[in-house]
C-alpha cells in the first residue's frame, strides 16, 4: 500500500475503484521508519535478551534503549514502562492486579471493552462497579462525591469511537490520591501530547499499532512505588511484573514509531484537522448527518450518524465502494448491537443504529478525504432511495 492509504482492491471488488482507508482508529499502517528499525533489530539483535552471552547482551541493550526512549517521550522513568502485547493486556493487568477485588471500581460505559469486561470480572470476584455518567458529547462527568471504599477509577484520555478528550487531570486532582487511577491512552499516545507525570495517574496503557508502530506490542506504565503483582508466572523478566521473553524487534519498532510521531505531533495534528474538516464539509454539502463528540473531539476521528439507515447496510455499501471504516471499536466490530459508547451519550435509537466511525491519520490525504466523502454521499443516497422504495 502506498503511504496515502490507497491500494488496488482484492478480487470480488469493483476493479475500477481504488480503496481508501478511513479506519485508523482500529490500526494504522506501519511506518517505514519503524519497519526499518525492526529490520535492523532482527539482523543485529536476534538473541534472547535474558541470555548472558554477547548475543543476549546486544538484544538486552536494544530492548532497554527502546524502553528509555519510550519513557522519555511520555515523561516517565524507564523502570515504569512494562512491555505488554498491547493496551488490552495492559488494561487487564492493571485492573485485575493493581487493586484487590473488593471495594468499588469506577468507570464509565464509554470505556473500551477490555476495561469494561475486566471490571466485570472484578465484580464476579466480589468487587462493586460504579458506572460514571457522561454528557451528550461523551465527556466524563465527575460525581464530586466518591464511595469510601473506592479502589480504582478507570478513565480513558481520548475516546476510541468519538475522539472526545476526557478530563483525566481534573479527575486525579479531585481524587487527591484516594484511589488508584488507570488511564487508557491508546487513542491518545502519538496523536496529542501525553505526559505520564502531569496526568498524575497510577497506570497508563497504550498500543504501538495506533501510532504507526507494529501490531503485538504496547505498554503499561506503572508509577514508581505502585506494586503490580503479575498475572503470569514462570519468568522474572520486567521485574517479574510481566514475565516472558521480551521482543527487542517489537520494542524497537514501537520506540521508533513513537519518536517519529512525537517529533511531528503538531504538524500531524494540523494536517489531520484539515483532512477532517475537508471530509465533513464535502459530505455535509451534499448529505446531512449528525456528528458526535462536539468540540471535545480530536481531529483523528469523525463519528457520524446517517439517520434513517442501518450501520451494517452502510458498512457493506461503503466497503463495496472502496471505503474502509467501522461501526465502533475493532474489538467489538462483530457485534450487531448499538455502540455502548453512543448509548451512554443518550443518542436516539435512529442515531445509535446508523452511526459509523471514520478515522484519519497523517497518511490520509486531502484528496482521499474529498473522494471518500463523495463516495459516501452516493452510497447514502442510493440506500435512502432503496428505503423509500421499500416504504
Amino acid at each position: 500500500m502506498k503511504p496515502g492509504g490507497l491500494e488496488r482492491p482484492a478480487a470480488g471488488y469493483n476493479t475500477r475503484v481504488e480503496r481508501i482507508y478511513l479506519d485508523n482508529a482500529a490500526t494504522t499502517q506501519l511506518s517505514p521508519v519503524a519497519e526499518e528499525a525492526m529490520r535492523r533489530a532482527v539482523r543485529d539483535g536476534f538473541g534472547n535478551p535474558a541470555s548472558s552471552h554477547a548475543f543476549g547482551r546486544k538484544a538486552r541493550q536494544m530492548l532497554e534503549d527502546a524502553r528509555e526512549r519510550i519513557a522519555a517521550r511520555l515523561d516517565a522513568q524507564p523502570e515504569e514502562v512494562v512491555f505488554t502485547s498491547g493496551a488490552t493486556e495492559a488494561n487487564n493487568l492493571a485492573i485485575l492486579r493493581l487493586a484487590t477485588p473488593s471495594g468499588t471500581f469506577a468507570t464509565a460505559s464509554i470505556e473500551h471493552p477490555c476495561v469494561l469486561e475486566s471490571i466485570a470480572e472484578v465484580e464476579r470476584r466480589g468487587g462493586r462497579r460504579l458506572v460514571l455518567d457522561v454528557d451528550r458529547d461523551g465527556v466524563l462527568i465527575l460525581p464530586g462525591e466518591w464511595p469510601e471504599d473506592l479502589r480504582l477509577v478507570a478513565a480513558m484520555l481520548v475516546n476510541h469511537e468519538t475522539g472526545a478528550r476526557q478530563p483525566v487531570e481534573t479527575l486525579t486532582k479531585e481524587l487527591g490520591g484516594r484511589a488508584l487511577v488507570l488511564c487508557d491512552a491508546a487513542a491518545a499516545v502519538g496523536k496529542i501530547p501525553v505526559s505520564f507525570r502531569k496526568l498524575d495517574v497510577h497506570a497508563l496503557a497504550f498500543s504501538a499499532h495506533k501510532f504507526h508502530g507494529p501490531i503485538g506490542i504496547g505498554a503499561l506504565m506503572v508509577r514508581k512505588g505502585v506494586k503490580l503483582p503479575p498475572m503470569l508466572f514462570g519468568g522474572h523478566q520486567q521485574q517479574s511484573r510481566r514475565p516472558g521473553t521480551e521482543s527487542p524487534m517489537l520494542a524497537v519498532g514501537m520506540a521508533a514509531a513513537l519518536d517519529e510521531a512525537c517529533e511531528n505531533l503538531e504538524r500531524n495534528m494540523a494536517h489531520v484537522a484539515a483532512v477532517r474538516t475537508s471530509f465533513l464539509q464535502e459530505a455535509t454539502a451534499a448529505e446531512q448527518f449528525v456528528v458526535h463528540g462536539g468540540n471535545h473531539a480530536i481531529p483523528y476521528v469523525a463519528n457520524v450518524s446517517f439517520t434513517g439507515l442501518k450501520a451494517d447496510a452502510l458498512l457493506i455499501a461503503l466497503d463495496l465502494a472502496g471505503i474502509a471504516c467501522s461501526a465502533g471499536s475493532a474489538c467489538s466490530s462483530g457485534s450487531l448491537l448499538p455502540s455502548p459508547v453512543l448509548r451512554a451519550m443518550g443518542l436516539s435509537e435512529a442515531e445509535l443504529t446508523s452511526a459509523l466511525r471514520f478515522s484519519f491519520s497523517r497518511d490520509t490525504t486531502l484528496g482521499e478525504a474529498a473522494e471518500a466523502a463523495r463516495r459516501i454521499t452516493r452510497s447514502v443516497r442510493h440506500l435512502r432511495q432503496a428505503v423509500d422504495v421499500e416504504v
